[in-house]
């Protein structure tokens, strides 16, 4: 199990690392190695949202996820956004961003790193969303209930999440958008526009994604009601409903993929500022992180241990906190990737008591969600 689930991680890993030591030496070895690592331990709460909304996907768009979606975040993210971000800054084309990015690298360190203030506010609030629409909703399961139940209150009031938002990016833009830290200068109109296009990207996906989950759920009660119904309907079926559930679903993983990888592509220019070695470094850590997500639905980790949902998207609230902050200051990197660790270790081990606690010791035993198979 363990061996087929991380088995292409595992091979990524070692063909990766020998090539670093061909092209760089043990140096470059050494570096690539320390980048995977980061890379992991800035992520770890990205699979465990990520396993839980692949579980909702059938198993072709499990496999498009693990496959295409790979290649998204190892090739897009890790390697091209960063190459993007140079070419937007400085007004220059593709050739000429990738050209710098080789003939320059400390000129190419220096753009992206000024980027940063609109990076972090889309990437802020974008996660700001996700963790205040998880807090707000009421759960059968309440981790840290003395938070969890007033919020589900207050939640059930229309667009609260969205209120909070806009007040968190008008804070930042007000009173840490100037930042020496990354350039200098006023960048508070920067840090607005940026946050801004971060709330409507999820209101969109996301929104998009729900629509056609709910949907999808009440075609499903139809056919349940009406057994002698046709399986289809035309343009309307409910394969294909599934498809565009899915499809936006997809777009959605993909987005917070995106998210989580500002942070962890920022941090990597700490340590070095070749772009191969970069993308090599964390495209393998990306790798660990879609194999933990297949274990993890494979697996039926979430039913399992309840709270470790929680723990993550606790995660994801203070990573946004982290992200908005950074705007002005600069924040370690361990920092950042110990308060995701250390909220999920939490979370997994107050699931372990209450599965104890209630004669469960190994966890659940009900149905485990299945990942496409040959993946």
């Amino acid at each position: 199990m363990l061996l087929k689930t991380f088995g292409w991680s595992f091979a990524i890993t070692v063909l990766g690392l020998a090539l670093a030591g061909v092209l760089w030496g043990w140096q470059g070895l050494a570096i690539v190695g320390i980048l995977s690592i980061l890379e992991i331990s800035l992520s770890f709460d990205n699979a465990v949202i990520n396993a839980g909304i692949l579980r909702k996907m059938n198993a072709f768009w499990q496999k498009i996820f693990l496959t295409l979606g790979i290649l998204i975040a190892v090739f897009g993210m890790r390697m091209v956004f960063p190459v993007v971000i140079v070419a937007v800054t400085a007004k220059l084309g593709p050739i000429e961003a990738v050209n710098l990015a080789i003939s320059d690298k400390a000129q190419y360190e220096e753009l992206v790193t000024s980027a940063h203030p609109a990076i972090a506010s889309f990437g802020g609030i974008f996660l700001l969303m996700i963790f205040l629409d998880f807090i707000f909703e009421e759960r059968d399961y309440k981790w840290l209930s003395w938070i969890e139940k007033p919020m589900a209150k207050i939640g059930k009031l229309d667009t609260l999440s969205i209120i909070i938002a806009l007040v968190a990016l008008l804070v930042s833009a007000m009173t840490v958008a100037t930042s020496v830290a990354h350039g200098g200068g006023d960048k508070s109109a920067t840090v607005l526009l940026s946050g801004v296009a971060g709330l409507v990207t999820y209101l969109i996906v996301s929104g998009i994604s729900g629509f056609f989950e709910a949907k999808l759920e009440d075609e499903g009660e139809e056919a349940g009601e009406v057994a002698a119904a046709p399986a289809t309907k035309g343009n309307g079926s409910a394969v294909g409903l599934a498809g565009k559930a899915a499809f936006f679903m997809f777009l959605y993983l993909e987005v917070i993929d995106a998210s989580f990888s500002f942070d962890g592509v920022i941090s990597a220019f700490a340590i070095t500022n070749d772009i191969f070695m970069m993308a090599l470094g964390l495209g393998i850590g990306a790798m660990y992180i879609r194999s933990l997500t297949v274990f993890l639905v494979r697996k039926g980790t979430l039913d399992d241990y309840v709270y470790l949902e929680h723990g993550a998207h606790y995660a994801i609230g203070a990573l946004a906190v982290i992200l908005l902050v950074t705007i002005k200051y600069e924040v370690n990197e361990v920092i950042t990737g110990l308060v995701g660790v250390v909220l999920i270790a939490l979370s997994f081990t107050s699931s372990v008591i209450r599965n104890r606690r209630e004669g469960k010791p190994g966890g659940t035993s009900g149905e485990k969600s299945e990942v496409a198979s040959g993946v």
